[in-house]
Protein backbone atom coordinates (compact mmCIF):
# COMPACT_ATOMS: atom_id res chain seq x y z
CA UNK A 1 0.00 0.00 0.00
CA UNK A 2 1.04 3.30 -0.35
CA UNK A 3 1.81 6.09 2.39
CA UNK A 4 -1.40 7.68 1.12
CA UNK A 5 -3.63 4.53 1.06
CA UNK A 6 -2.72 3.93 4.39
CA UNK A 7 -3.39 7.02 5.72
CA UNK A 8 -6.77 6.84 4.52
CA UNK A 9 -7.32 3.51 5.84
CA UNK A 10 -6.33 4.48 9.08
CA UNK A 11 -8.60 7.29 9.48
CA UNK A 12 -11.36 5.30 10.71
CA UNK A 13 -8.75 4.11 13.40
CA UNK A 14 -8.23 7.67 14.15
CA UNK A 15 -11.76 8.60 14.84
CA UNK A 16 -11.59 5.90 17.50
CA UNK A 17 -8.75 6.22 19.09
CA UNK A 18 -9.94 10.49 19.17
CA UNK A 19 -13.29 9.28 20.57
CA UNK A 20 -11.04 7.68 23.33
CA UNK A 21 -8.51 9.95 23.93
CA UNK A 22 -11.29 12.66 24.62
CA UNK A 23 -12.79 10.59 27.08
CA UNK A 24 -10.14 9.60 28.78
CA UNK A 25 -8.33 13.09 28.61
CA UNK A 26 -8.56 15.15 32.05
CA UNK A 27 -9.37 18.85 31.88
CA UNK A 28 -6.62 20.83 34.12
CA UNK A 29 -5.14 24.07 34.16
CA UNK A 30 -1.36 25.13 34.32
CA UNK A 31 -1.90 28.09 36.54
CA UNK A 32 -3.16 25.85 39.19
CA UNK A 33 0.51 24.34 39.67
CA UNK A 34 2.34 26.94 40.26
CA UNK A 35 2.82 28.38 43.25
CA UNK A 36 2.09 32.30 42.46
CA UNK A 37 2.79 33.28 46.42
CA UNK A 38 6.52 32.62 45.93
CA UNK A 39 6.90 34.80 42.77
CA UNK A 40 8.56 38.12 43.21
CA UNK A 41 10.73 40.87 40.92
CA UNK A 42 13.38 40.21 39.14
CA UNK A 43 15.89 42.84 38.16
CA UNK A 44 14.98 45.28 35.09
CA UNK A 45 11.90 47.34 34.39
CA UNK A 46 10.11 46.39 38.15
CA UNK A 47 13.80 46.92 39.83
CA UNK A 48 13.72 43.28 41.78
CA UNK A 49 16.50 40.80 42.53
CA UNK A 50 18.77 39.38 39.95
CA UNK A 51 18.34 35.61 39.49
CA UNK A 52 21.47 34.24 41.85
CA UNK A 53 22.19 30.00 41.62
CA UNK A 54 21.38 29.85 45.72
CA UNK A 55 17.68 30.58 44.82
CA UNK A 56 17.37 27.71 43.05
CA UNK A 57 16.03 24.22 45.43
CA UNK A 58 16.40 22.11 42.70
CA UNK A 59 19.30 19.55 42.56
CA UNK A 60 21.70 20.86 39.26
CA UNK A 61 20.96 17.07 37.58
CA UNK A 62 17.20 17.84 37.56
CA UNK A 63 17.81 21.65 36.90
CA UNK A 64 19.87 20.86 33.61
CA UNK A 65 16.52 17.98 32.54
CA UNK A 66 14.11 20.83 33.24
CA UNK A 67 15.49 23.25 31.21
CA UNK A 68 16.05 20.26 28.21
CA UNK A 69 12.60 18.96 28.72
CA UNK A 70 11.29 23.12 28.15
CA UNK A 71 13.10 24.03 25.43
CA UNK A 72 12.20 20.12 23.70
CA UNK A 73 8.55 21.93 24.12
CA UNK A 74 9.17 24.91 22.73
CA UNK A 75 9.50 23.72 19.44
CA UNK A 76 5.90 22.78 19.10
CA UNK A 77 5.31 25.09 16.13
CA UNK A 78 7.99 23.33 14.05
CA UNK A 79 6.00 19.81 15.34
CA UNK A 80 3.06 21.22 14.85
CA UNK A 81 3.90 21.76 10.94
CA UNK A 82 5.18 18.21 10.47
CA UNK A 83 2.75 16.04 11.79
CA UNK A 84 -0.08 18.14 10.17
CA UNK A 85 1.77 17.97 6.61
CA UNK A 86 2.28 14.46 6.89
CA UNK A 87 -1.29 13.83 8.26
CA UNK A 88 -3.07 16.48 7.50
CA UNK A 89 -5.76 19.12 8.19
CA UNK A 90 -9.23 17.18 7.45
CA UNK A 91 -11.15 14.70 8.94
CA UNK A 92 -10.12 12.88 12.35
CA UNK A 93 -6.33 13.15 11.12
CA UNK A 94 -7.04 16.87 11.53
CA UNK A 95 -8.62 17.35 14.09
CA UNK A 96 -6.41 15.12 15.91
CA UNK A 97 -3.35 17.42 15.14
CA UNK A 98 -5.09 19.98 16.32
CA UNK A 99 -5.97 18.38 19.72
CA UNK A 100 -2.43 17.41 20.01
CA UNK A 101 -1.08 20.63 19.48
CA UNK A 102 -3.93 22.60 21.81
CA UNK A 103 -2.34 19.96 24.33
CA UNK A 104 1.04 20.26 24.30
CA UNK A 105 1.22 23.44 24.46
CA UNK A 106 0.14 23.69 28.12
CA UNK A 107 3.10 21.47 28.85
CA UNK A 108 6.11 24.34 28.04
CA UNK A 109 3.31 26.85 29.43
CA UNK A 110 3.51 25.58 32.80
CA UNK A 111 6.62 24.24 33.08
CA UNK A 112 8.21 27.78 32.09
CA UNK A 113 5.95 29.98 34.83
CA UNK A 114 7.10 27.43 37.24
CA UNK A 115 10.66 27.87 36.88
CA UNK A 116 10.15 31.55 36.66
CA UNK A 117 7.99 32.20 39.73
CA UNK A 118 10.08 29.39 41.42
CA UNK A 119 13.71 30.85 40.57
CA UNK A 120 13.95 27.21 39.43
CA UNK A 121 16.46 28.53 36.61
CA UNK A 122 18.57 31.41 35.22
CA UNK A 123 15.39 33.31 33.19
CA UNK A 124 17.98 34.99 31.36
CA UNK A 125 19.90 32.15 29.89
CA UNK A 126 17.01 30.07 29.35
CA UNK A 127 15.26 32.89 27.07
CA UNK A 128 18.37 32.94 25.48
CA UNK A 129 18.55 29.30 24.88
CA UNK A 130 15.01 29.56 23.79
CA UNK A 131 16.01 31.66 21.13
CA UNK A 132 18.61 29.71 19.99
CA UNK A 133 16.85 26.18 20.03
CA UNK A 134 13.67 27.43 18.38
CA UNK A 135 15.87 29.63 15.57
CA UNK A 136 17.06 26.21 14.82
CA UNK A 137 13.73 24.66 14.38
CA UNK A 138 12.99 21.23 13.86
CA UNK A 139 12.89 18.85 10.84
CA UNK A 140 12.03 15.13 11.17
CA UNK A 141 14.25 12.86 9.46
CA UNK A 142 11.67 10.54 8.91
CA UNK A 143 10.07 10.54 4.70
CA UNK A 144 7.14 8.11 5.54
CA UNK A 145 3.76 8.52 7.72
CA UNK A 146 3.96 4.79 9.37
CA UNK A 147 7.83 6.07 10.48
CA UNK A 148 6.62 9.11 11.67
CA UNK A 149 4.01 7.17 13.72
CA UNK A 150 6.74 4.89 14.91
CA UNK A 151 8.82 7.44 15.87
CA UNK A 152 5.97 9.27 18.18
CA UNK A 153 4.82 6.30 19.60
CA UNK A 154 8.45 6.18 21.31
CA UNK A 155 8.95 9.42 21.62
CA UNK A 156 6.19 10.11 23.38
CA UNK A 157 6.60 7.34 26.02
CA UNK A 158 10.25 8.75 26.68
CA UNK A 159 8.99 12.36 26.92
CA UNK A 160 6.37 10.72 29.78
CA UNK A 161 9.54 8.93 31.80
CA UNK A 162 11.82 11.97 31.63
CA UNK A 163 8.90 14.34 32.44
CA UNK A 164 8.21 11.63 35.66
CA UNK A 165 12.01 11.15 36.40
CA UNK A 166 12.68 14.73 36.40
CA UNK A 167 9.86 15.91 38.82
CA UNK A 168 11.27 12.86 41.72
CA UNK A 169 15.02 14.19 41.21
CA UNK A 170 13.92 17.46 42.15
CA UNK A 171 13.14 16.83 45.13
CA UNK A 172 10.19 19.67 45.12
CA UNK A 173 6.76 18.38 45.90
CA UNK A 174 5.11 21.02 43.59
CA UNK A 175 7.40 20.09 40.76
CA UNK A 176 7.08 16.37 40.99
CA UNK A 177 3.13 16.92 41.49
CA UNK A 178 2.97 19.32 37.61
CA UNK A 179 5.93 17.18 36.13
CA UNK A 180 3.21 14.01 36.92
CA UNK A 181 0.26 15.94 34.98
CA UNK A 182 1.89 16.31 32.18
CA UNK A 183 3.69 12.80 31.80
CA UNK A 184 0.01 11.64 32.36
CA UNK A 185 -0.59 13.93 28.85
CA UNK A 186 1.98 12.38 27.25
CA UNK A 187 1.53 8.74 27.77
CA UNK A 188 -2.38 9.63 26.56
CA UNK A 189 -0.50 10.74 23.57
CA UNK A 190 1.83 7.74 22.96
CA UNK A 191 -1.20 5.38 23.16
CA UNK A 192 -2.97 7.25 20.52
CA UNK A 193 -0.45 6.77 18.14
CA UNK A 194 0.84 3.14 19.41
CA UNK A 195 -2.66 1.91 19.06
CA UNK A 196 -2.11 3.29 15.34
CA UNK A 197 0.84 2.15 14.18
CA UNK A 198 -0.51 -1.47 15.80
CA UNK A 199 -3.86 -1.21 12.72
CA UNK A 200 -1.12 -0.11 10.77
CA UNK A 201 0.54 -4.06 11.28
CA UNK A 202 -2.88 -5.31 10.37
CA UNK A 203 -2.75 -3.32 6.99
CA UNK A 204 0.59 -3.91 5.64
CA UNK A 205 2.91 -5.76 8.40
CA UNK A 206 6.10 -5.72 6.38
CA UNK A 207 6.49 -2.00 5.23
CA UNK A 208 5.37 -1.26 8.81
CA UNK A 209 7.86 -3.63 10.35
CA UNK A 210 10.29 -1.91 8.27
CA UNK A 211 9.67 1.52 9.43
CA UNK A 212 9.46 0.38 13.07
CA UNK A 213 13.38 -0.86 12.52
CA UNK A 214 14.07 2.42 10.67
CA UNK A 215 13.44 4.43 13.50
CA UNK A 216 14.14 2.31 16.77
CA UNK A 217 17.87 1.81 14.95
CA UNK A 218 17.76 5.55 14.42
CA UNK A 219 16.33 6.94 17.05
CA UNK A 220 16.86 10.18 19.13
CA UNK A 221 14.52 12.94 21.09
CA UNK A 222 13.43 16.05 18.97
CA UNK A 223 15.85 17.78 21.36
CA UNK A 224 18.77 16.97 20.04
CA UNK A 225 19.59 19.76 17.81
CA UNK A 226 19.59 22.06 21.13
CA UNK A 227 22.90 23.69 21.69
CA UNK A 228 25.16 21.82 24.32
CA UNK A 229 23.15 18.58 24.52
CA UNK A 230 25.31 16.02 24.67
CA UNK A 231 27.02 17.36 27.85
CA UNK A 232 23.23 17.97 29.24
CA UNK A 233 21.92 14.67 28.12
CA UNK A 234 24.94 12.82 30.02
CA UNK A 235 24.23 14.61 33.32
CA UNK A 236 21.32 13.31 32.81
CA UNK A 237 22.37 9.97 31.88
CA UNK A 238 24.67 9.97 34.91
CA UNK A 239 22.30 10.83 37.46
CA UNK A 240 19.41 7.96 35.85
CA UNK A 241 16.81 10.78 35.01
CA UNK A 242 17.08 8.90 31.53
CA UNK A 243 19.63 6.78 29.58
CA UNK A 244 19.90 4.09 27.64
CA UNK A 245 18.88 1.32 29.88
CA UNK A 246 15.40 2.76 30.34
CA UNK A 247 15.17 3.71 26.85
CA UNK A 248 15.48 0.35 26.16
CA UNK A 249 13.78 -1.36 29.49
CA UNK A 250 10.75 1.16 29.29
CA UNK A 251 10.40 2.82 26.43
CA UNK A 252 11.35 0.30 23.08
CA UNK A 253 10.45 -2.71 24.28
CA UNK A 254 7.29 -1.94 26.00
CA UNK A 255 6.18 -1.10 23.02
CA UNK A 256 7.26 -3.34 20.73
CA UNK A 257 5.87 -6.38 23.00
CA UNK A 258 2.38 -4.77 22.49
CA UNK A 259 2.63 -4.73 19.27
CA UNK A 260 3.83 -8.33 19.09
CA UNK A 261 6.65 -7.66 16.36
CA UNK A 262 8.58 -10.93 17.17
CA UNK A 263 5.45 -12.75 16.49
CA UNK A 264 4.21 -11.51 13.46
CA UNK A 265 3.60 -13.85 10.34
CA UNK A 266 2.96 -12.64 6.85
CA UNK A 267 5.58 -9.92 6.74
CA UNK A 268 7.40 -11.18 3.24
CA UNK A 269 10.90 -10.98 2.82
CA UNK A 270 11.32 -7.01 3.60
CA UNK A 271 9.76 -7.19 6.88
CA UNK A 272 11.47 -10.39 7.68
CA UNK A 273 14.33 -8.83 7.15
CA UNK A 274 13.77 -5.97 8.98
CA UNK A 275 12.77 -7.84 12.33
CA UNK A 276 16.11 -9.79 11.98
CA UNK A 277 17.65 -6.41 12.07
CA UNK A 278 16.02 -5.02 14.74
CA UNK A 279 16.63 -8.47 16.91
CA UNK A 280 20.38 -7.58 16.24
CA UNK A 281 20.22 -3.81 16.86
CA UNK A 282 18.26 -4.58 20.33
CA UNK A 283 20.73 -7.37 21.09
CA UNK A 284 23.69 -4.49 20.72
CA UNK A 285 22.00 -1.87 22.68
CA UNK A 286 21.67 -4.28 25.06
CA UNK A 287 25.11 -5.01 25.47
CA UNK A 288 26.26 -1.29 25.61
CA UNK A 289 23.40 -0.65 28.23
CA UNK A 290 24.65 -3.27 30.77
CA UNK A 291 28.23 -1.09 30.07
CA UNK A 292 27.02 2.19 30.84
CA UNK A 293 25.12 0.94 33.88
CA UNK A 294 28.07 -0.59 35.46
CA UNK A 295 30.64 1.88 34.78
CA UNK A 296 27.92 4.71 36.58
CA UNK A 297 27.90 2.36 39.34
CA UNK A 298 31.62 2.16 39.49
CA UNK A 299 31.92 5.86 39.09
CA UNK A 300 29.41 6.60 42.18
CA UNK A 301 30.77 3.96 44.18
CA UNK A 302 34.37 5.89 43.93
CA UNK A 303 33.06 8.91 44.36
CA UNK A 304 31.31 7.52 47.90
CA UNK A 305 34.63 6.17 48.31
CA UNK A 306 36.55 9.56 48.69
CA UNK A 307 33.79 11.20 50.64
CA UNK A 308 34.14 8.36 53.10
Amino acid sequence: MTQTELLHELEPVVAVELDRHEKMAKEWFPHEYIPWSEGRDFDGIYGGEAWQESDSKIPEAARVSLIVNLLTEDNLPSYHHEIATTFGRDGAWGTWVHRWTAEEDRHGTAIRDYLTVTRAVDPVALERARMHHMEQGFATEYGTMLQQLAYVSFQELATRIAHRNTGRASGDEGCERLLARIAADENLHMLFYRNLLKAAFELDPGQTMRAVTDVVTTFQMPGQGMEGFTRKALIIANEGIYDLRLHLDDVLMPVLRQWSVFDKTGLGPEGEAARDELAAFLDRTEATAARFVERREERRARAAARLG
